[in-house]
């Protein structure tokens, strides 16, 4: 999964925020692309995504974190629910090639836990509502 901050892809976009917004948001909003298919149908490779960083997340919320194995990767997964000091993250499509999530490495530390996907902004916008 690509990320950048939030500057960049959202002008490149189209303007989704206008500047004043993106430099506000600047630290509360990510912009992360989808590059396997682990989440379809929900999402496809090539879907770039805003992420609030630090939001509350909910069971079903689809969001970002840290793969706990492999630091430098961000993935993109499910909450489903809460195990211990964190969340157990799945993948929508479990026959995905190279998928990973909880069935593989346990329960994700709240801290590698880094926001909740809020939109899809490319190529078609969508809107995701807090608690799934």
């Amino acid at each position: 999964m690509k990320s950048r901050g939030a500057a960049g892809p959202l002008l490149a976009a189209g303007g989704a925020l206008a500047a004043g917004g993106v430099l506000l948001a600047r630290r509360r909003v990510r912009a992360v692309a989808v590059t396997g298919e682990s989440m379809l149908p929900a999402l496809r490779p090539g879907d770039w995504l805003l992420v609030r960083n630090g939001a509350r997340v909910s069971a079903g919320d689809v969001v970002v974190a840290r793969h706990p194995l492999r630091p430098g990767t961000l993935v993109v997964k499910r909450a489903a629910f809460r195990s211990g000091d964190g969340w157990w993250l799945e993948s929508d499509n479990q026959g995905a090639a190279g998928r990973q999530d909880s069935w593989d490495f346990d329960a994700v530390p709240d801290r590698l836990v880094l926001g909740r996907v809020v939109a899809r902004y490319w190529p078609s916008p969508r809107v995701f509502p807090a608690g799934g």
